[in-house]
């Protein structure tokens, strides 16, 4: 795969990402707890979609390396309040576990393009 290639299908993904859960927010029961995690996980779902783009069009391998810090955060961040709705039943393990494991995919592949920049 061509690095434009990948570039463009991980800003694809992170974004899907985000509104996959954007979705799923909406139809979820509100509560309290629910509505504060729910704000969290949104937050955080989209602040790495949005960082993710600001990393590609970087000006520096420092600038890069900073954006992908806050992607790598906040795709770790998702994963945590995702699992927080998980083990307080706020929803099923059947409902989180595609958000999980994308979630989970994206912070491992983002923290290697960050180690890749430090060479």
């Amino acid at each position: 795969m061509e690095k434009a290639e990948f570039i463009e299908q991980f800003k694809s993904r992170t974004k899907a990402l985000a509104v996959a859960i954007v979705v799923f927010y909406d139809k979820m029961k509100k509560t309290d707890s629910s509505r504060i995690i729910g704000k969290q996980l949104i937050r955080s779902v989209s602040s790495t979609a949005a960082n993710y783009r600001a990393a590609c069009i970087a000006r520096s391998s420092r600038e890069f390396y900073a954006k992908m810090s806050i992607v790598v955060e906040e795709a770790d961040e998702t994963v945590f309040w995702l699992e927080m709705l998980r083990d307080t039943k706020m929803a099923s393990n059947e409902e989180l576990k595609d958000f999980i494991s994308e979630a989970v995919e994206i912070s491992k592949v983002m923290s290697v393009a960050r180690k890749n920049v430090k060479r």
